[in-house]
């Protein structure tokens, strides 16, 4: 697959902001998996569906479900849902909390990598997930694995959310993003890890624009080798 950039890793890792700005360097395209899953809670909460509860018309919901990448103007393209574009819904509570449940349900994972797999076309991907180099396209040429401490993933993401450094919600906030690790990578479907043949790439020390500029070096020399 000569026209995929996969980059995995735990949450926190700084996999968006970084995959965004390898796409624009690369005048590729950016799609961000996590937020097909959101797509897919944030249907259930609108329908008001529980998977558990009511199976049969989750399953009919997942299986009619559409989703694409479509770029309006300038930026990332934006993910459409059979039709329309529901933007900073995907950002509440509510459809992070049903990601997370539905993101747990084996059809779910099934039925996305389906339509991430569609989306390989012509146009260069630059794909981030947790199972895009091990299960969407482990044929990718390029793959990468995004990662950091989880103290920096911590500190990373409390400044991003705008709270001051307290040493105890620090630690907190560490320990609630080493348990989201274990988790993701002793799960039973596509599990995080890294690919056999994906490059790690630590960023606990790196700036985004020296972890960017890593990535670009290294898609480079694959490039030229």
């Amino acid at each position: 697959m000569m026209n995929v950039v996969a980059i995995d890793g735990p949450a926190a890792s700084g996999k968006s902001s970084v995959a965004t700005a390898v796409a624009e360097a690369l005048n590729a395209v950016h799609i961000n998996t996590g937020s097909m899953y959101r797509a897919v809670g944030y249907k259930t909460v609108l329908a008001g569906i529980d998977p558990e509860k009511d199976p049969e018309t989750f399953a009919k919901v997942l299986a009619s479900v559409q989703m694409r990448f479509v770029r309006q103007g300038q930026g990332d393209p934006e993910l459409e849902v059979d039709g329309e574009f529901p933007g900073e819904k995907l950002r509440t509570e509510a459809a992070s909390a049903a990601a997370s449940k539905v993101a747990t349900i084996p059809a779910v994972r099934t039925r996305l990598v389906e339509l991430q797999r569609e989306m390989a076309g012509n146009d260069l991907l630059v794909m981030e997930g947790r199972d895009i180099g091990t299960v969407v396209f482990p044929d990718a040429k390029y793959k990468f694995f995004l990662t950091a401490s989880p103290e920096e993933r911590a500190k990373r993401r409390l400044l991003q959310d705008g709270f001051e450094l307290d040493p105890e919600l620090l630690q907190k906030t560490a320990a609630a993003i080493a348990e989201r690790d274990r988790v993701d990578s002793t799960r039973a479907v596509s599990p995080l890890k890294q690919a056999d043949d994906a490059t790690l790439v630590d960023s606990s020390d790196l700036s985004k624009e020296e972890t960017v500029q890593r990535i670009l070096m290294l898609i480079r020399e694959k490039q030229n080798g």
